[in-house]
Formats: structure tokens, sequence, C-alpha cells
């Protein structure tokens, strides 16, 4: 085992896990325990992730026809900006880190919370508010910039309510920065001892090279935003090119925050499933060290790709040259990190649980995803596709394919932990291949569809692509059940779910040694570690729902 208290050797807690210490409604709203606040993100980021997803229903309804009879072109406008606002700030960019990051980290860096537990309640009321501004744009009549509110249309010619969602994108970017800082100095300030760097787990270093990213990137977008803000409310010539301004300054300052998010929203995700793969293979993660460089090398060269978002902007041939190379550049460490999980599997006992499932599928959705980023770092190409659903189809690939993929697959892998409750597993293992095939189904015709030349943000188009507007429409209602079947079966088990041991998949991490759900403070003594992380023997039994440890415990209860 990678812990001195492995599993079993640690006293487990007599006092009352952290949902039942407290059950008023005050309690929870003045909480300082990471768990509970990561459960208050959970909810959070669930709301906007349904709306977002509601709101580009619409529009895939829209695009099943050439003529589009649903929508207006206005509310259509309004329908695909918000459903890129509030998919990536408040649910994307938060949806592990700020959950999953939040509930985890201290428990497997053997500390009893956060460095800092008030900058935690304050970060979370923080994307409330946020929410509350981004909610109100939409009420008050919408906003038709898209997610990326390009200068100068969202500056001086758009008359929607750009100012409320610029503001609720800055705050909420304030609540990130908040809880990055807490990852850092907690990673730094609270390992138990015997938790030396080349110990820590995977996930960890994942959530920390991401907050690192998080600290130095989200302040590039928020003074965007604000200069965005200033310019429309007091008339500052910052991007109006009549006055001096430039409207490409706002375009590099964008994506020097927004190439770095991609990372924000995968790095967490490879630290998912860097933790399932070995878990249900029952074995070593293939190659620490250089996963843990890889994770580093993809943090720092993401800075230092932004222009490959810009190649039509008339930049320098030479700056393009650069960028296109850097962009090729960090497909290696990407590209390690692949290998490493494939040659972990190699020889593995492998359990294809519901988590397994889910942390495969995302390795085969990031590696398309991955791919296609290649055309895109090929100046030639990437000038053919630019603004094409080609690259709709990439960084859906990347971002939702592959992050949400491992967001499910670490949802369903730590339930019994922050539950203290199983799943129907039966119905989890459905659920994560309808979530591979219908994503698939949605966006694998739009790669056809964009190199043909179908512009994105259109909602008419020549019929000729139609057939692949009706296969991704049709891949979209089949991605929602998909999406909406967990939200069932989790909600299910909280009431009649199994109870869980205290390690249901027989896994090693510090998380284990704890009860399920886990005490106030975490651990009765604080643990030592001596040993390295993924310490799994070669020769282990295969996980699946029912390893041994948990079928034993079963047939103890009455």
């Amino acid at each position: 085992m990678s812990e001195s208290a492995a599993l079993g050797e640690l006293p487990l807690p007599t006092e009352p896990d952290y949902l039942r210490f407290s059950r008023s409604v005050g309690s929870w709203l003045t909480t300082t325990d990471h768990k509970r606040l990561a459960i208050l993100f959970a909810v959070v980021i669930t709301v906007f992730f349904f709306m977002g997803g509601a709101a580009i229903t619409l529009v895939r309804l829209e695009l099943v026809s050439p003529e589009g009879h649903l929508l207006t072109s206005d509310t259509y406008n309004k329908l695909f900006s918000f459903h890129g606002i509030v998919m990536v700030w408040f649910f994307l960019v938060p949806s592990i880190p700020n959950t999953l990051g939040l509930f985890l980290v201290p428990l497997m860096i053997g500390a009893s919370d956060l460095a800092f537990p008030r900058l935690n309640l304050f970060s979370w009321y923080l994307t409330v508010a946020a929410g509350a501004c981004t909610v109100y744009a939409l009420i008050a009549g919408g906003v038709d910039t898209g997610w990326t509110f390009y200068t100068p249309f969202s500056t001086m010619f758009s008359n929607t309510h750009v100012f409320a969602a610029a503001l609720g994108v800055f705050l909420v970017g304030f609540s990130t920065i908040a809880t990055g800082i807490n990852i850092i100095a907690s990673v730094h300030m609270l390992r138990c001892p015997g938790m030396t760097w080349f110990r820590l787990p995977l996930f960890v270093w994942s959530i920390y090279a991401t907050s690192i990213v998080i600290v130095l990137a989200t302040p590039v977008l928020a003074i965007s935003l604000l200069l965005v803000m200033a310019e429309r409310w007091l008339g500052l010539p910052i991007f109006d090119p009549n006055r001096g301004g430039d409207p490409i300054l706002f375009q590099h300052l964008f994506w020097f925050y927004s190439h770095p998010a991609v990372y924000i929203m995968v790095l967490p995700a490879m630290g998912v499933v860097s933790e399932i793969i070995p878990a249900f293979a029952r074995r070593r993660i293939f190659g620490y060290t250089f996963m843990v460089y890889a994770i580093l090398a993809i943090a720092g060269i993401g800075f230092f790709v932004w222009g490959h978002h810009m190649f039509v902007s008339g930049m320098s041939p030479y700056a393009a040259l650069i960028f296109s190379f850097l962009s090729f550049i960090i497909a290696v460490p990407s590209a390690i990190k692949v290998f490493n999980w494939t040659f972990s599997l190699y020889r593995g006992q492998i359990g294809f649980g519901a988590p397994m499932l889910y942390a495969l599928g995302f390795v085969g959705l990031f590696t398309t995803g991955g791919l296609s980023g290649l055309f895109l770092a090929a100046i030639p190409v990437d000038v053919h596709v630019t603004d094409t659903y080609f690259v709709v189809a990439h960084f859906h690939y990347i971002m939702v394919g592959g992050s949400v993929s491992a967001f499910f697959g670490g949802l369903h892998f730590w339930w019994p932990k922050v539950t203290g409750k199983m799943y129907p597993e039966s119905w989890a293992r459905f659920a994560a291949i309808l979530m591979y095939f219908g994503f698939n189904l949605t966006f694998a015709p739009q790669f056809i569809a964009g190199y043909l030349g179908m512009p994105r943000r259109y909602h008419t188009y020549p019929p000729e692509f139609q057939i692949y507007n009706v296969m991704s429409s049709s891949g979209a209602a089949i991605l929602a059940a998909a999406y909406l079947l967990p939200l069932a079966y989790l909600t299910w088990s909280l009431v009649y779910g199994a109870r869980a041991s205290s390690n249901p998949w027989d896994a090693t991490g510090l998380e284990w040694s704890t009860t399920s759900p886990p005490p106030h403070k975490n651990f009765v003594r604080q643990p030592r570690v001596v040993r390295a992380p993924y310490d799994y023997h070669p020769e282990g039994h295969s996980a699946t729902i029912g390893p041994p440890s948990y079928q034993r415990e079963q047939e103890l209860l009455p």
C-alpha cells in the first residue's frame, strides 16, 4: 500500500461523519468543511450544467432543418452564447477542481482540511454571486457575443446584456483563483509526515498544477473583461480602432488565458483517470515520475501556444510558425500520458466497473481530440477549417468528451467515499457506454461537415449539410439521456443504495483508509506515509463492483 495507514491499520473514527455532524441548513451555508463545500459546489455546477444543456438542446433542434424554423437568428445567437459561457466557466473549469478536488486533496495528503477554510467558503459565495449575474443576463434578454466576448462587437455594437454576463465571468474567475491559492498552500503546508512530493497521488499533482495555471492565467481574463466593461460603461478607447484602440489586443489577452484554460479542464481529468486505471487494472501506474513531469510540462507549455487561435488574425508568419511549432510540442507530454495509461493496462487484471468504462472512454475521446488538434496546429489546415464545425468538434472532444467522461468516472469512483452508499452498477455501466456512443454520434459528423466548409454559429445552412446535423442532433438526444441517467440512479442510491465499506475498490490512497463517509476532521490521528503510491500487487485480484473486501463486509451486515 502507499501508506502505513494501509486500509485497516488506522483506527476508524467514532464521531459522526461529515454529513451527520450538523444537519441544519445554517450549518451547511456557513460551513468551512472542505467536504461540505465540495458538495455545495457540486450542486451549483449541476444546476448550470443542465441550464447550459437545455440551451444547446434548442440549438440542436434548430439545426435539424437547414431553414431553421424554430428560433429567430437573435434567439439562436443568445442561446449558443449562454451555452458557451455557462458550460465553460460555470461547469467545465470548476467541475473537477471545485468538487472532487476540494473533497479529496486534504484526504489524499493526510490533512484535516484546506489551508484557508474561510477562503473556501468565500469562494463558493462568489460563485453563487457570479451565477446570479449570468442568470440575470439571460432573464433580462440574453447576450449574443458568444463565450469569447470578441471586440469590437462586444464593446461597440452588441445591444444585449454584455456587462452583466462579463461581470459574472469576472467574479467566477476570482472564485477559481481563491480555490487555486487554497490548493497550492495546502499541498505545500499540510502534507502528512512521509508524504514527499514524489509520493503524492497523481490526482493531487494534477490539481496542484491546475491551481498554478489558474492563479497565473485567470487574472489576465479578469483584466480583459474589466477592459470590455470599462469601454462599454465609460467609453474608454481601449479596443476601438477609430480612436487608437486595437481589437486584436483583446484576442491576445483572451487566448493567453483561454488556451491554458483548456488544461484547467483537462489536467484534473487526467488526474482522475490516473487514479482509476491502476485501481481497476490492479497494476502500479506505469512511469509515475514521467507522468508527474508530463503534468508539469503541459501546465507550463500551455502558456505559450495561445497564438494558434489567431492564425487568421493577420499575425506575422514568423510568429505563426513559432506558435505552430509549440502547438505540436505540447502534444508530446499529452502523448506520454496516453502511452503510460496504456502500458498500465498491459497484463493487468482489468475489472470493467463503471469508473473504468468512463476512464477508458476518456482515453479514447481525449486521444481523438488531441489528434484533431494536430490538424489545427498545422497553419494551412487551420486556415481552411477556422470558424467551422471542425473546430467545434475538436474542442468538444477535448473539453466535453474528455473532461466530462473523467468527471463522471471520478464521481462514480469516489461516490461510495463521498456518500457511504453504492450505486446500481449495471445502470452505471449502461450510462457509461451510452455516453461514449452518444458523444461520438454527436460530434464525429461535425468533423466532416466542418472540413467540407460548414461554418459554426449559423442557424441556417446549405441543405447538403443536413445529414450531418441530423446525426449530431440524434446523438445529442442519446447524450442527454446518458447525462440524465446518473442523476437518477445516484439520487436513488442515496436512499436505497447498499452501504459502502471504507474501501469498496480495494484501492490504495489515504482517502480509502478512513470511513465512508469520512468524519468531520477526516482522520482520528494523523497518518504517516512510508511507501510510494499505487502499490498494487501485479497478481492482485480484479477490481469489480464486488471485490473480496466489499463482499466480505456486505456478508457481515445485518
